[in-house]
């Protein structure tokens, strides 16, 4: 059963990664990074079940962490050109 899982994920990782490099914009391609991240943390957890290892979980989550920061960081870099950008300078 995790073997299937295993394929399915693969098979979704491959898609995404063709989404990213065929994107027609930035935000589809961050999209499909996104994807690739969360995908690489399904893969790690059921790869960990499938070797018996399943203190690769914690792996994974601390990779889900730094998938989340790092898409909020590469979006507020594209929309505001800056990661130190801060709204209350624009206020009078």
């Amino acid at each position: 059963m995790f073997i299937v899982a295993t394929v399915a994920v693969l098979i979704a990782l491959v898609l995404a990664v063709s989404r990213a490099i065929l994107g027609p914009s930035v935000f589809d391609r961050v999209l499909a990074g996104n994807s690739v991240g969360t995908l690489a943390i399904l893969l790690l957890a059921v790869l960990g079940f499938l070797t018996g290892r399943p203190e690769w979980l914690d792996i994974a989550l601390t990779y889900c962490l730094l998938n989340i920061i790092g898409t909020l960081a590469v979006l507020k870099y594209f929309r505001y050109g800056d990661l130190a950008y801060d709204d209350e300078k624009e206020q009078p």
